[in-house]
Parts: structure tokens; sequence; C-alpha cells
């Protein structure tokens, strides 16, 4: 019997309920050195945390988020709240002793983000970031493919996150307003993709060259009362263009208000020997090209990631049958498992640190954007 982990998660909405469900799952599928025992879950509105106690088999909730964080049974923190609260939940968690799983981004905003960072380094738990489109076995690929050298030297790196969920009758809520969200599509979406490139390429960003940050939608209708209306203060959309350290020029757009898009999260990478191409909206597939065989049979192959020899997949179902979005997170917790218990993970998992390097570049991007200027990434710390 795997030696129990005993978890506390704050949080019940989107990501609670995405979390989890992993922490559900993930010893049902993967054979791991910790076995997740659902503690406790932490919310604010009583009657709701009861039923998704219930819903989701934690063995008891409280809305004393502090009381939770410091409890001695808890071995980790997972804080799947909203980002004003990140900062100060990771830190007691840190300072408590425990193991923390944070979601992204990171925080609001660097200082907090290089705070985490900190507390982090004085404490002896292990800490992560829910990065997961890591862990979508084509992305997990794609990064083994980049680590193989079959790209060669990278030419270009082009991303994009679009959505449509964000016009002008989506009310105000929390994702709008940036005392609590920190900002919009940037670290919502944008955060994702910036994380996405540094974990295929390997490499880090030098250089934001020029950047556009852009609200469309001024003011919203408030959630309690939609016949009036208040101030959005966040990104509905942003662009930049940068450099990276191996010598390759990059290009992320991120929007809330890509009509007709769901959720199109894409990257493409052109190296000298190859170019990889990921769409979410096709999850199991990776397209690849190969420049090292003859002309007269190259062309894009679409490598469908569900065989035993794909990351992740020899734990899930029989070739061929694929996986949702909410695998990724059961993935992650997989990996998380392994990574307390010091062994091995598939694909390295973010921890504050590593996060930290996509706040800097996500900083530099805001900053390029206001002041119309570039900006290199060693002038952010």
């Amino acid at each position: 019997m795997a030696k129990p982990l005993n978890i506390a998660l704050l949080g019940t909405k989107f990501m609670g309920k995405a979390h989890s469900n992993a922490w559900l799952t993930v010893d049902k599928f993967f054979s791991v050195p910790r076995s997740p025992v659902r503690h406790t879950i932490v919310g604010r509105d009583v009657a709701a945390l009861e039923d998704f106690a219930d819903q989701w088999g934690w063995q008891q909730w409280t809305t004393d988020w502090k009381a939770a964080v410091t409890d001695d049974e808890i071995d980790l923190v997972d804080i799947g709240t909203s980002n004003d609260v990140h900062a100060e939940q990771s830190i007691a968690a840190l300072e408590a002793g425990k193991h923390v799983a944070c979601e992204k981004p990171l925080a609001r905003t660097l200082d907090e983000s290089r705070q985490m960072v900190q507390a982090a380094k004085a404490a002896p738990g292990r800490t992560f970031v829910w990065y997961n489109y890591r862990r979508v076995p084509a992305v997990a690929l794609a990064h083994q493919l980049v680590k193989e050298g079959r790209l060669g030297r990278i030419y270009h790196v082009r991303a994009t996150y679009l959505q449509s969920w964000g016009g002008p009758d989506t009310p105000l809520l929390w994702r709008f307003q940036s005392k609590v969200a920190g900002s919009g599509a940037h670290g919502d979406l944008m955060a994702h993709i910036i994380d996405m490139a540094r974990f295929v390429t390997g490499d880090e960003f030098t250089e934001v060259t020029g950047a556009i940050e852009e609200r469309f939608i001024r003011d919203r209708p408030l959630v309690d009362n939609p016949k009036r209306t208040g101030r959005s203060s966040v990104d509905d959309a942003v662009l930049f263009i940068g450099r990276l350290k191996g010598g390759a020029v990059a290009s992320f757009e991120a929007s809330r208000l890509a009509t007709g898009v769901k959720n199109s999260n894409r990257i493409e990478i052109h190296g000298e020997e190859g170019a990889i191409r990921f769409n979410f909206e096709r999850m199991n597939e990776l397209e690849y090209f190969d420049a090292s065989v003859e002309p007269r049979l190259q062309g894009w192959q679409t490598i469908q990631t569900m065989h035993d020899e794909h990351p992740y997949a020899a734990d899930w179902w029989p070739d061929g049958h694929w996986l949702g979005y909410e695998h990724t997170f059961v993935n992650q917790a997989a990996d998380i498992l392994r990574a307390i218990s010091r062994r091995k993970v598939v694909v390295p998992l973010p921890d504050f640190a590593d996060a930290y390097q996509t706040a800097r570049v996500m900083e530099a991007v805001i900053l390029s954007a206001r002041n119309r200027t570039p900006v290199r990434l060693s002038e952010v710390k």
C-alpha cells in the first residue's frame, strides 16, 4: 500500500472541480508512490461547500483556509483560488512546512510572484504550478522531440491562445477586475502559451521586442444587477513579438474576443531539420515535419498520441482511445506524487522558480506594450 498523502484543496469552482477529479482518479490509473487522500476542501459558501465535499468525496470542509493550511494532518496544499490570494495562501502553507501546488498564473504581479519564490527557497516543501498543458501527451511528445534534436536549430516559435467568451454581454466577473485577477487574457491565456513555448523548446526569452495590450470592452454588466455596469480593468487581448536565447524569433497572441473560437491553444515551431504543430482543439494529435528525409517523401505527418510509446498514454486506455482536458490534470497529479517521493517524472514539472520565469516574460510584455519600447529580460528581475 502506498503511503497516504493528505491534501487540502482551496477553491471549489472551475479549478476546484478539475483538481478534485485529478486527486480522485490518479491512483486508479497510475501506479503512484503516494496515495492521495481528499482530506479537506476549503471554500466560502457554506451550503455549496458541503455539497461539493459530498460530491467529490472530501472528508471534511471548512471556510477557514488558514486553519486548513496549518493543519498538522495536511501534507499538500492545493491552491485553486482566484489570483489575488495565491501569494498569501502559498506563503502561509510553505511556512507551515507543506508541499504546495498552485494554479497559474503564479500571482497577480511580479512582486507577489517573487515573494512566493523566496518563500519556497526557505521552506522544506516542494512547489508545483498547474501548467497542465505540459501534460497533454502531444505537448509532452513535442518537448521530447525537441530535446532529442529532431528539429535542429530553431528559427521560429509562434503561439496563439484564442477564446471568444469575453464579449460585451459577459458580466464583470473577477477575471475582469485587476485587483483580483491582475490581468485579463494575458494572465489567463498568454501565461499558458509562454510556459508551453519555454517547455517545448527548452529555451528562454531574452527580449520582448514589441507588444500591444488592448481592452475592447470598457464597461460590463454587474453580476448581481445586469441593468447596471462596472468598469473592466484588465486587457481583453495581448500580442507580442520577441527573441529567445537560441536565436529564434517568436510571436504570441492571446484573446478572449476571437469570435467563433472556443478554446484554440496552438503552438508551431520551425527548425532547421524539422517542425511541429499542435492545436488543443485536436489535443490527441501532434503534427510533425521531418526535413531530413528525401524531398519526394517530405510532408506533414499527423501523430496520434495515444500509443503506449507516447507520454502518459500507457496508463490510460488501449491505443487510439482519446483523452480529454480533465486528463491533463490527472497526468500532472501523477507527476506531483512522483516528485514528492523523489521519483522520476515523465516530463519536467514547473515549480515556483520555473513559473517565475514565465511571470518575468509576462511583465516584460506589459512594460513593452505600455511604454511602446523593447524590453530585455535582463531588465526584469
